[in-house]
């Protein structure tokens, strides 16, 4: 059913990282999601992942929709051949705008905010705001160390087994989109009960 993934957010790092596998795995992204007809919104920098991402898209004849606050775009690092491009006021404003363009999100390697960015949009699923699939490009091991940490917090019932498996982790780009297709919401409480414990 990917027809109805027309557009997925990536959040990645404004840096490239240490290993040149992190630019090539946003390159390849870049390149899959403008064969496979899927626009790409995300934060509409031009450093770092964030423009190897884009431009790997629009090398490949693809579409993609940037979303920067005015204070980031006055600092120069705003893409400039978008096919759209959205300035807003905050970085608020941002996520939420990103988050209502999309049908699906991605995080490649990234630092604090990708984090913060892929984590409230998990949030907001756990709490049944949306039925968006969402998951990890897991580059190297990238993200191997957090989702030992996310298993733990599922032991120690802060984490709902089923809210933690809303977040799909693959290595493999196309895998991880394949996985998008057969994804359906979890229907679960989000607080744990004295009964669970």
């Amino acid at each position: 059913m990917r027809a109805v993934i027309d557009r997925i957010c990536v959040f990645c790092g404004s840096n490239n990282g240490s290993d040149p596998a992190y630019v090539e795995a946003a390159r390849s992204l870049g390149q899959l999601l403008a064969r496979e007809g899927i626009a790409l919104v995300y934060g509409g920098g031009s450093v770092g992942l964030m423009g190897e991402l884009a431009d790997a898209v629009l090398a490949s004849g693809g579409r993609v929709v940037g979303v920067i606050p005015h204070a980031l775009w006055a600092r120069e690092v705003g893409h400039r051949g978008l096919t759209d491009l959205h300035i807003v006021d905050t970085m608020h404003e941002r996520k939420a705008m990103m988050a209502d363009l999309a049908d699906a999100f991605i995080a490649l390697p990234g630092g604090l905010g990708t984090l913060e960015e892929i984590f409230e949009i998990w949030t907001w699923a756990q709490l049944g705001l949306h039925a968006k699939p969402l998951g990890f490009l897991d580059v190297n091991g990238f993200y191997e160390p957090l989702m030992g940490f996310l298993d733990r917090a599922v032991r120690e019932q802060f984490v709902k087994d089923p809210h933690r498996a809303i977040a799909l982790i693959d290595r493999d780009p196309a895998a991880l989109l394949a996985r998008f297709d057969a994804w359906t919401p979890p229907r679960v409480e989000k607080w744990i009960t004295r009964e669970e414990t």
